[in-house]
């Protein structure tokens, strides 16, 4: 028996490998599936089932194209409702694969259908558990996602989840070994560790949803507070899960399509497409293709396009570095972007020789930042999430979280100036060339963010870890 985890950090997302006695299984296969193709020629396995542990929200599974190549069953929890061929297990259905068996155990709560895969090793013996959003590793999955299609409110599925954990995971034996689906990063919970491995025992000392006096009150209560909204994308990726797409294949091939500069506005006008650079803040910021949008592939790429641009179907035109394209376009596949029209030939370099015109973003050091900067009179915007901001922020700083911008962008007065900065620049760099798009010249964005301020004598308030922000 092998079993391996196969982690995509910028989704902060696990699938599994399994194999045993010549056979194969697959838990939450990502979008490409060549990797998986090559693997199991390699080993000389069949791939006997692809299990899903629901219809995920932030990504775009590779079930239905690796379930097309493999001549393979793809495998769902109790009460699922695919548009596609699969079987929907009954709970405590066994599958065999070689020498071991895999347990369906039906754990709703996170969604209705969600379901943990128990494997039973080839002495019987309950070996680990693949918990989907279920359970995390110092978390569980959030119950608010599948309100609509659940007909029930988040509080009710929070208590469906207490349920699920109580009576199926927390009775196993403290040594099986528990996967989860999601490590930290991931907008599916709130408070995950950034280990990616447990096990049942651990986590029934050191997760605040596990603990053994809960009431169902307090677990609803917990789970609940503190849940900020979900990327308006998640919906449309569930639909897609559901209901099928188009292959990654026929994506890649159109966003490998390369487009001449002599053609990229008319292009661009005639498809109201977006254009996407994906280079990095620094070089973005000294030049780039006025209205694009900067959101660098080195970062949370995947998940900051999701939550930002929203809309799977909107036309979208890359701008990369030189040789990224494939990677940009697998990425963007991953989280259902499959509109996309091509990428720019020769990238911004072709469109600066070609002589267009090129806007820039008045980027300025920390250094220059302490010189200009009055607190109390000069306004400051600070883009970082909530809970960085409470743990330290600048003297009279206003918490905007990137993730808000198209709401707080209406608040913002053109006549005004403002200093803008997050973390360490990538975020900020977003920002400036969403307001930008929109319109607004009157600030300057920090390079480096609060991490390069802080070394300055700029007013801070006082230091608070951030865990402990959490548990206020």
């Amino acid at each position: 028996m092998q079993i391996e985890q196969i982690y995509t950090g910028c989704l902060a997302q696990g699938a599994y490998y399994i194999t045993s006695n010549g056979e194969a299984a697959i838990i939450d296969p990502l979008r490409e599936i060549q990797p998986y193709l090559d693997r199991l020629k390699r080993d000389n396995v069949k791939l006997k089932y692809i299990f899903e542990t629901h219809f995920h929200a932030d990504f775009v599974s590779g079930h239905i194209d690796l379930a097309k190549a493999t001549q393979t069953k793809i495998v769902y929890g109790p009460t699922a409702n695919p548009e596609f061929e699969a079987i929907v297990a009954s709970d405590e259905q066994i599958f065999d694969i070689g020498k071991i068996k895999i347990k369906v155990l039906h754990t709703p709560g996170h969604t209705m259908e969600s379901t943990t895969y128990l494997l039973i090793d080839e002495n019987g013996k309950d070996h680990a558990i693949f918990s989907g959003d279920t359970l995390f590793i110092g978390d569980v999955g959030r119950p608010d996602l599948a309100q609509k299609a659940a007909s029930m409110t988040q509080e009710e599925l929070a208590a469906t989840l207490f349920h699920s954990l109580r009576n199926k995971i927390m009775t196993l034996a403290d040594d099986v070994i528990v996967y989860p689906a999601h490590g930290a990063g991931s907008a599916c919970g709130k408070n995950m560790s950034k280990e990616t491995v447990s096990t049942v025992g651990n986590q029934k000392a050191n997760n605040y949803a596990l603990r053994a006096n809960m009431t169902e009150a307090e677990f609803v209560k917990e789970v609940t507070d503190g849940l900020l909204p979900p990327p308006a994308y998640f919906g449309m990726n569930v639909a897609m899960n559901k209901k099928g797409y188009e292959s990654f294949e026929t994506v890649l091939n159109n966003g490998m399509r390369a487009i001449p500069v002599t053609q990229l506005e008319l292009l661009v006008e005639e498809t109201r497409a977006l254009i996407l650079d994906t280079r990095n803040n620094a070089e973005f910021a000294h030049g780039f293709i006025p209205q694009s949008i900067n959101i660098g592939i080195d970062g949370d790429f995947a998940p900051w396009v999701g939550a930002l641009i929203a809309d799977v179907k909107q036309p979208i035109v890359l701008v990369t570095a030189n040789g990224r394209e494939e990677e940009t376009v697998t990425r963007l596949s991953r989280v259902g972007f499959d509109n996309l029209i091509g990428h720019l030939d020769g990238g911004f370099e072709a469109w600066k020789i070609a002589g267009h015109e090129i806007d820039t973003v008045n980027r300025i050091s920390a250094e220059e930042f302490e010189k200009q900067v009055t607190i109390g009179e000069s306004k400051i915007i600070d883009i970082r999430k909530e809970i960085e901001y409470e743990a330290e922020h600048i003297e009279e700083a206003y918490s905007k979280p990137l993730a808000y911008i198209n709401e707080w962008v209406k608040d913002i007065n053109p006549e005004e100036h403002f200093f803008l900065h997050c973390a360490g620049g990538y975020r900020s760099m977003i920002a400036a060339s969403i307001l930008e798009a929109r319109g607004f010249r009157n600030f300057s964005e920090v390079e480096g963010g609060f991490n390069a301020i802080a070394k300055t004598d700029v007013p801070k308030t006082n230091f608070v870890c951030q865990s402990k922000v959490l548990k206020q």
